[in-house]
This record gives structure tokens, C-alpha cells and sequence, in this order.
């Protein structure tokens, strides 16, 4: 063994399309030799036959917004949210993060525009630095009848860091919530009165007639023949679904029913489908099961959503309860959104992949991440042997 190579051996891999007892080679930040057996190298570092799996990558979680508001009156540091959001994204095993931030204001969280230009300032401070234990980009989530969004997202459409771009409608009564007393019942939750919801919900609807299908055209425009992927959000019909598709956007993320998941396969779309949903048992809003969507065959990929820990359960979830093997289970964690956000050099245990590995055991059922081992930073250990 080299000084600049690592030896992870007796480990159980989880291979694009298969488990093997083997022994995995780590060389300049790459994946150099993948190979079945116990290695009888001096310095080879044994995993005790735990798994070893491909880092997370995760294409759309909130968890910044969480670090950066971590009570309803009580706003963190931009910076140090940040650090912790990576910190806590390291500790999930995944790393590859698209930070999702709102660019637009339909007077939800009027905090949320903050953090969009704080999110983008910190990253281009931290990204180059080595202080981030995972590698971050960046997830524009659009919100089509916020009358500021254009404007918001003109600026940033370029920049290096987007990966995907989400076209949202949160308007009271459509999309997550076409529910009208649910939505009413969530806003009076926040301490609203009755007669503030109801004039709120016709002063949205007046302003989605307004701008949502102009800011539509606007967005699609700006970023047409730019590398990056588009997605749609919270996706209800079949009609919704037509649009997209009409429109070049190939990716249906969180759809909140089964029509709408199967419209967007027949239409040769991608699914992503929310984590917590498969770790909680349902979606906390009452929207389709996530188990349901990968029994059906009509999801893609995870994303973490706002529990980045949840993405490895899920996955180990899925192989047990949802009728899939751990290797297609774990691919909905890793290759799949890899693919999805066009990082062709992750997401797989395989030679030339970028050594992002992630080590995993099973504690009375329960997937724990040990460590992560990542090609920015060698390894981060948690609380396994190395």
C-alpha cells in the first residue's frame, strides 16, 4: 500500500447491482480497484463487515432554513448556520448536498429571501476553503406567483453552483395545498385570525392569476440552453403534469398524488419522492406514501427534504418493506440523484468514481452512519472503530 493510498476492506459493498464481501481501493480522491475478498495488505483498514456504501448525494433539502431559524423569534448567524447545516449533513453520510432556497415571497416567511442571498454569499465564501465537510450546490426553489422572484433569481440563474431549479406554486388551493381547510387550519396554527386567512387566500389567488403564468414564461426563458436540471414541485394532476412535460421540465419532485407520479413516468419524467415520508410512514401533510410511489415503481429519487438523516434509513427501509433489493433501494440515494444533477463522477461504487463512501451498521435494525471517507476531506469518523 502506498502512502497516499487507503485500503478499506472486509466490508459488505453495496454495488450498483449487487452486495459483495470486498475490499474497495482509494487513490487521489478516486475509487482505483473494487475488488471481492479480504485484502491482506498491511495498513488495510478493516470494516468489521459492515456495509460500505456510495456517499449521499441529496438534491433538495431544507435542512439550512432549519440552522438558520431554529425558533420561530430566534434567527442564527448566517455563517455559523451554515457550518452546522454541513456539519449535520456530514453526519447523515451524505455528501453531495443541493441547499434548496426560495427565491420569491408569497408572505409565508418573509425570512426566507434572507436566507437565499445569505445561503449564496456563505457558499461562495466556504466552498473553496476546505472547512465544508460535504461539497455544496445550490437548488433554486421558484416561487411562480411571488411577484419578486424574476428578480430575485435573474441574478443567480448563472451561477456555478445551480444544479436544479424547481418551479413552485404554494398558492392556497392548489398544489400541497388544494386543500383549502387545511391550509386554513395550517395558517391559524401560526396565530392567524379568520378573517387574515380569508383575505390572504384572495389576495393570492388574485396575484397567481396575475403572475404566475407570465413569471412562468419569464423563468423558462432566462434559463433555457443553461446545464442545469428543471423540476416541477408538488405535482396534484395530470394536466399539471402535460404542462411540464410541454415545457421541457423532466422532473416531477414530491408529487402529492399517484396520478400525478404515474402522468409524469408515462411522460418519461423522473420522480423524486420524499424521505421523511418512507422514515415517518406517510407524509406529514397527507399527501400520497412514498412507499406506496416505490411499490408502484414510480420514484427515482429520495431527497431528504428537512431530515437529511433520513435518506440512508429510507433506503434501508425500502429494501426491507417496499419489494426492492438494498442495491436499487441505495441507488435511490445516491447514483439516481447523481444523475439527476448531471455529477456523473459520484454516486457509485465503482473504479474512476470520486471516493465518497460512506460506512454503515446495522444496530438492531437500524442503519448508523460510522463515517463518511470523502474525496475533499479523507474522512470524517463518528462512532465506529475508524
Amino acid at each position: 500500500m502506498t502512502p497516499t493510498e487507503t485500503i478499506l476492506t472486509n466490508a459488505t459493498l453495496i454495488l450498483p447491482d449487487a452486495l459483495l464481501p470486498g475490499t474497495v481501493v482509494l487513490r487521489g480522491g478516486a475509487i482505483v480497484a473494487v475488488q471481492p475478498g479480504r485484502s491482506t495488505e498491511a495498513g488495510a483498514v478493516d470494516m468489521d463487515g459492515d456495509y460500505l456504501m456510495p456517499g449521499v448525494v441529496d438534491v433538495h433539502t431544507d435542512n439550512l432554513e432549519r440552522q438558520v431559524q431554529p425558533r420561530a423569534s430566534a434567527r442564527w448567524p448566517s455563517r455559523s448556520a451554515m457550518l452546522a447545516h454541513d456539519a449535520q449533513c456530514a453526519a447523515a453520510g451524505v455528501t453531495t448536498v443541493l441547499d434548496a432556497l426560495c427565491l420569491g415571497d408569497l408572505g409565508f416567511d418573509k425570512e426566507r429571501i434572507k436566507t437565499f442571498h445569505d445561503g449564496v454569499a456563505d457558499l461562495d465564501a466556504l466552498a473553496h476553503t476546505g472547512l465544508l465537510k460535504s461539497e455544496h450546490f445550490l437548488h433554486l426553489r421558484c416561487e411562480l406567483p411571488a411577484s419578486d422572484m424574476m428578480e430575485l433569481l435573474d441574478p443567480v440563474a448563472d451561477h456555478p453552483l445551480v444544479r436544479m431549479i424547481s418551479l413552485m406554486d404554494h398558492s392556497p388551493g392548489v398544489g400541497q395545498y388544494a386543500n383549502l381547510e387545511a391550509y386554513r387550519k395550517l395558517r391559524r396554527k401560526e396565530g392567524a385570525n379568520e378573517a387574515f386567512i380569508e383575505r390572504r387566500i384572495h389576495e393570492l389567488a388574485d396575484q397567481r392569476a396575475r403572475m404566475r403564468d407570465p413569471n412562468r414564461r419569464a423563468l423558462l426563458a432566462r434559463v433555457a440552453g443553461l446545464d442545469v436540471a428543471l423540476a416541477s414541485h408538488d405535482d396534484r394532476t395530470e394536466e399539471e403534469i402535460a404542462e411540464n412535460a410541454a415545457d421541457g421540465i423532466r422532473i416531477s419532485e414530491f408529487p402529492v398524488t399517484m396520478l400525478a407520479a404515474q402522468a409524469a413516468r408515462a411522460r418519461g419524467m423522473e420522480v423524486i419522492a420524499g424521505a421523511p415520508n418512507i422514515v415517518r410512514g406517510g407524509s406529514h401533510s397527507g399527501n400520497v406514501s412514498a412507499a406506496e410511489l416505490v411499490r408502484a415503481g414510480t420514484v427515482d429519487a429520495f431527497a431528504s427534504d428537512y431530515v437529511p438523516a433520513s435518506l440512508v434509513e429510507a433506503a434501508f427501509i425500502c429494501a426491507e418493506q417496499a419489494g426492492i433489493t438494498l442495491p436499487e433501494a441505495v441507488a435511490l440515494v445516491t447514483d439516481r440523484p447523481a444523475r439527476m444533477a448531471r455529477l456523473a463522477d459520484r454516486g457509485r461504487i465503482a473504479e474512476g468514481q470520486r471516493a465518497d463512501l460512506v460506512r454503515v451498521r446495522l444496530h438492531q435494525g437500524q442503519p448508523v452512519v460510522c463515517f463518511f471517507f470523502s474525496s475533499r476531506r479523507r474522512h470524517t469518523r463518528f462512532d465506529c472503530d475508524w
